[in-house]
Formats: C-alpha cells, sequence, structure tokens
C-alpha cells in the first residue's frame, strides 16, 4: 500500500469512510465487519467516523462503536489512525443539527474517547461549523483537547479558505486535515485543496465517488471516466480515486464502502497511473 502522512503520521493513500454501515440503507453488522476487515486486509490505515454517523436518536455513536469492535477482533487494528469527528447531531429523525459550542465538543470527544476504547483519539476533526457559535470558540475547543492529550492530532471539516487559516493560527500551526465534500460531481472545494497543498495540511475528500446512492453511476454520468477506466481495464471508481491522488500529494480519499469487494477495489486505486493525457481530460468533466 502506498502511503501519505497526516501530520506526523503516515497512513495509507486510500482511507475508509464508515459512514455507510451506520446509517440508514446500513448492512447487518456481519457484512460491516467483514468489510472493515477486508479493508485492514488490503493494508487500509485510516479509517473515518463520526459521532453522529449513526440512524436512531439512541444509538450515538454506532459508527464509532462498529470500528472499535473490528479493530479489537484483527491483528492488524493497533497500526489504523481513527480519524472521528464532533459538533454534528442526528435527532433520529433524519435530520443533521449542529453544536459547535465548546462544552459540546467537549462532552462529544470523552464519550467518543469510550466508545472507541482509547486514552487519546488519533485524528479528532471539527465536523461542521455552527453559524450560532463564534468559529474560533469552536476551534479552541480542539486546541484545548489538544493541550490535554486527550486527542493527539487535530482537524476541522466543512471548511473554507478563511475558516482554514483561521484555524491554523488558533490550532498554534497544528491543524493537521481538512475534510471537505470533493468529486467529479463538487468541485466548488477546488479552493481549499490548493490551499491544504500549499500549506502541507491533508486533505481528506469526502464523499470522493458522488456519495452513497450516485457512486456506482460514476461511470454512466461522466463519460471521460468511463473512457479512461475502459483504457486500463478497472473501474470508474478506481480511476476517479487514481485521480484524486494525482491532484495532490496531501490528498488521501476516504470512499465509503459497506461491501468488502468495493473497499478492495478503491485501494487498488493507489496502484493505478494516470499520464499526463488522462489528467488533464478528467480534470476538464
Amino acid at each position: 500500500m502506498h502511503t501519505r502522512r497526516i501530520g506526523d503520521v503516515e497512513v495509507s493513500a486510500i482511507g475508509l469512510g464508515a459512514m455507510p454501515m451506520s446509517i440508514e440503507g446500513r448492512p447487518d453488522e456481519a457484512r460491516s465487519l467483514a468489510t472493515l476487515h477486508a479493508a485492514l486486509d488490503a493494508g487500509v490505515t485510516l479509517i473515518d467516523t463520526a459521532d453522529a454517523y449513526h440512524r436512531d436518536a439512541r444509538e450515538v455513536g454506532h459508527n464509532e462503536i462498529l470500528i472499535a469492535k473490528a479493530l479489537a477482533s484483527h491483528e492488524r487494528g493497533k497500526d489504523v489512525l481513527v480519524a472521528t469527528k464532533g459538533g454534528h447531531l442526528r435527532p433520529g429523525d433524519g435530520s443533521w443539527t449542529v453544536d459547535g459550542s465548546p462544552r459540546h465538543l467537549r462532552e462529544a470527544c470523552e464519550a467518543s474517547l469510550r466508545r472507541l476504547g482509547v486514552e487519546a483519539i488519533g485524528l479528532y476533526q471539527f465536523h461542521r461549523p455552527d453559524p450560532r457559535v463564534p468559529y474560533a470558540d469552536s476551534v479552541g475547543a480542539l486546541r484545548d483537547l489538544l493541550d490535554e492529550g486527550k486527542i493527539r492530532m487535530a482537524g476541522i471539516s466543512n471548511a473554507n479558505p478563511d475558516q482554514i487559516r483561521q484555524a491554523r493560527e488558533i490550532l498554534g500551526g497544528r491543524l493537521v486535515s481538512v475534510q471537505n465534500q470533493f468529486s467529479p460531481a463538487f468541485r466548488s472545494s477546488e479552493p481549499e485543496l490548493r490551499l491544504c497543498d500549499e500549506l502541507g495540511i491533508a486533505f481528506l475528500p469526502w464523499s470522493p465517488l458522488g456519495g452513497i446512492s450516485r457512486a456506482r453511476e460514476l461511470g454512466s454520468a461522466y463519460a471521460p471516466f468511463a473512457r479512461v477506466a475502459e483504457a486500463h481495464g478497472v473501474s470508474p471508481q478506481r480511476v476517479c480515486l487514481a485521480w484524486m491522488l494525482a491532484k495532490s500529494p496531501v490528498v488521501v480519499p476516504i470512499p465509503g464502502s459497506s461491501r468488502p469487494e468495493t473497499i478492495r477495489d478503491s485501494v487498488a486505486a493507489a496502484d493505478l497511473v494516470l499520464d499526463a493525457g488522462e489528467i488533464a481530460e478528467l480534470d476538464a468533466v
């Protein structure tokens, strides 16, 4: 497995987004555990989760608990960087809300620590800005958790360039990652990707294949990805992830998966080399 860096930690060039294993339409636990183990077998050492990745109101942290169980039952579990998030909530009616207050983020972090069964969270990320709370206050809570040793590294998600710069300053240069939506269908995070490249901060595209419901349609919706895939004898999804990796050495895609075969295909993107003409063709989509 090719590797990249998040802060001072070396991780697999392709991570695993675990959300599909806990929200609506999720598989049974056996298949989820098989998927997580398949990822570890393939060399994945970065798994992304969040306390809000659950379906029902009474099961907050479902995804974190699932991951902890998978890691504890696999010989490579200790080699994995678990990246979790706080600041997003799911009341249980299908909606998503936010709470970026320092008090909530501290409580959420403590709860995530218990569910993951660790003394310190490898990478803790502020999930989404809360318009009711000054951004500096929310990021300040991460700074305090970092200083106290409850988290080893700090990141932010769904942030714009100004927020990235502000977070980096508040954290005293210790901002290690930005997780934003980025895919062929969603290109508006290009400025954030470029800024992360400039600053040497890891950029983690979420929903890199277009989301749970659209990932299978990538080749039919975007013809250039299908053409390049056919030329290499691989899936359009694999081409998409290879294209992202080619954009910058700071990019670490975290494709979601709930089946062993899909994460295996995603991991293989790290070995797919696209030429300059192919990259230009895909950039033009």
